[in-house]
């Protein structure tokens, strides 16, 4: 199984952003052209960015420009922004909604599994806290 590409494909923008930023005008379109994703993915991921604090875009072909300096943006920054769920709510495991109470299986499957997951879910919080993009942009 193979989770959301939101997360990388919003680091990919980002580093794009950081990289390019002073000698192009950052659009979608450029964005999409290193990425190999559709523009309107980007712009959906540039809004979350945006909306987050990371990024300023202009509308039409203005382009966009880092908010934030690139040490201060961390990769769990990243994946909070462009994360699905609400904040309470986020996690890369999700449930099966509607496990049989009658089953003995399907009755424990959340007391069995919540704490391994909540303490998976933890570790990479982490380790995500752990890379900023100024961090990549010097591997690059």
């Amino acid at each position: 199984m193979k989770l959301n590409t939101n997360l990388t494909v919003a680091i990919h923008t980002i580093l794009c952003i950081a990289y390019f930023e002073k000698d192009n005008k950052v659009t979608s379109d450029f964005i999409a052209g290193s990425t190999g994703m559709n523009p309107v993915i980007i712009r959906k991921i540039l809004g979350k960015l945006q909306a987050a604090g990371m990024v300023e875009t202009k509308a039409g072909v203005g382009g966009s420009t880092l908010s934030k300096k690139a040490e201060e943006i961390t990769l769990l920054d990243v994946y909070k922004a462009v994360s699905e769920e609400k904040e309470s709510e986020r996690s890369v495991f999700n449930f099966h909604v509607n496990p049989n109470p009658k089953c003995p299986v399907g009755s424990k499957i959340h007391v069995l599994l919540d704490q391994p997951l909540d303490n998976a879910q933890k570790a990479l919080e982490e380790e995500l806290k752990k890379t900023t993009i100024k961090d990549l942009m010097g591997k690059l």
